[in-house]
C-alpha cells in the first residue's frame, strides 16, 4: 500500500520477481480499458515479466465497486495460490484494501436514477452546496469529505436518499466478511518528506502529459459515449484533461489543477494509511526493497504466507 508516486508498483514488481509472485492490482482506475497513461498502468514489458491481474476489466462507460473488486481479487488470489505462486496485492485504492481486510458494510447498490438526479442538482447548485446538504443529513460523513469530493458526496447523499439513514450509521454493519483473513503480510510505503513526495508527483504528472494524457482522453471520447460524471472520467488527471478538451481551462491550469488533485489524493491515501494495521516504511530513509524482502521472507518462514 502507499500514496500515489511512492514507488509501490516498482516495489511490487521487484518482489514478484524475487519471490515467484503475481501481482493483483488494487486500483479503481486501472480496471478501465484504454486508460493507460493517466493511471500509470504497467507497461507491456512489465506485464510480460510478471503476470498482472485486474487490469483492463471494463470499458470506461461502466462502473466498478468495492464488492466487485473483492470478488475479482478473491478469484485472482485463489488462482495464483493454485499455481503455487505468491499473490502480491499492490495499489493505492485504500477502500479496496479495507474491504479485503475488514469486509464491506451493508450498503445499498448504486441507483442510476438517483445518481442522475444528484448530478443534475450538482450541475445547478455546485458540489459545495451538495456538501452543505450532506452536512445537514450526515454531519459525520461530511466532516471527513472535502467540499469538492464529488464522487463520495454523491454516494453519501445517494445512500441517505435511498435508505433514509446516514452513511455513517450504516457503515460498520458488515454484509461481507474479510476476504483475506489471517494469512497476509501488510506493507505500507509512507513517505515522510512531503515536499519530496510532491516533487515526485509533479515529475510523474509531467511525464503523463508528455506521454500524451490529453491525446488518450481525446481518443476515449471518440471511442465511447462518455460524460464527465462517469467514475472513469472523475479520476485524477482525466477530469482535468476533460476540462481542457472542453476549453474550460488552459494548458497551465490543466497542469496546476492536475497536480493539486494528485496531491489531495496522496493526502487522503496517507490519512487512510494512518488508520491501517501494516508494517510501514519511509522510502526516503533506506532501501524499500531490502526492507520489504525481509518482511516477506519472515512471513514465509513463519507460515503467514
Amino acid at each position: 500500500m502507499g500514496p500515489t508516486a511512492s514507488g509501490k508498483s516498482a516495489l511490487a514488481l521487484a518482489l514478484a520477481q524475487r519471490f515467484d509472485g503475481e501481482i493483483v492490482s488494487v486500483d479503481s482506475a486501472q480496471v478501465y480499458r484504454g486508460m493507460d497513461i493517466g493511471t500509470a498502468k504497467p507497461s507491456r514489458d512489465e506485464r510480460a515479466a510478471v503476470p498482472h491481474h485486474l487490469l483492463d476489466l471494463l470499458d470506461p462507460t461502466q462502473s466498478y465497486s468495492a464488492a466487485m473488486f473483492v470478488r475479482d481479487a478473491q478469484a485472482a488470489v485463489a488462482g495464483i495460490r493454485a499455481r503455487g505462486r505468491l499473490p502480491i496485492l499492490a495499489g493505492g485504492t485504500m477502500l479496496y484494501f479495507k474491504a479485503l481486510q475488514q469486509g464491506l458494510s451493508a450498503l445499498p447498490v448504486a441507483d442510476p436514477g438517483m445518481r442522475a438526479a444528484l448530478d443534475a442538482q450538482a450541475a445547478r447548485d455546485g458540489w459545495p452546496a451538495m456538501h452543505a446538504e450532506l452536512a445537514r443529513v450526515d454531519p459525520v460523513t461530511a466532516a471527513r469529505l472535502p467540499p469538492l469530493d464529488a464522487q463520495r458526496i454523491q454516494r453519501a447523499l445517494e445512500v441517505f436518499r435511498v435508505t433514509g439513514q446516514p452513511l455513517s450509521a450504516l457503515q460498520g454493519h458488515r454484509a461481507m466478511e474479510p476476504a483475506l483473513p489471517g494469512a497476509t503480510v501488510a506493507l505500507a510505503l509512507v513517505p515522510g518528506d512531503r515536499a519530496q513526495l510532491h516533487a515526485d508527483i509533479a515529475r510523474r504528472f509531467d511525464a503523463m502529459l508528455a506521454q500524451g494524457l490529453v491525446v488518450e482522453v481525446r481518443g476515449l471520447r471518440e471511442r465511447f459515449v462518455l460524460t464527465p460524471e462517469l467514475p472513469s472520467m472523475r479520476c485524477v488527471g482525466y477530469r482535468q484533461a476533460w476540462n481542457f478538451l472542453e476549453g474550460s481551462i488552459n494548458g497551465r491550469e490543466l497542469r496546476d489543477q492536475g497536480l493539486a488533485a494528485t496531491r489531495q489524493l496522496a493526502k487522503r491515501q496517507l490519512t487512510w494509511l494512518r488508520s491501517t494495521v501494516a508494517d510501514a516504511f519511509d522510502p526516503g530513509h533506506g532501501d524499500a526493497l531490502e526492507w520489504a524482502m525481509a518482511k516477506v521472507a519472515a512471513g514465509e518462514a513463519t507460515g503467514r504466507l
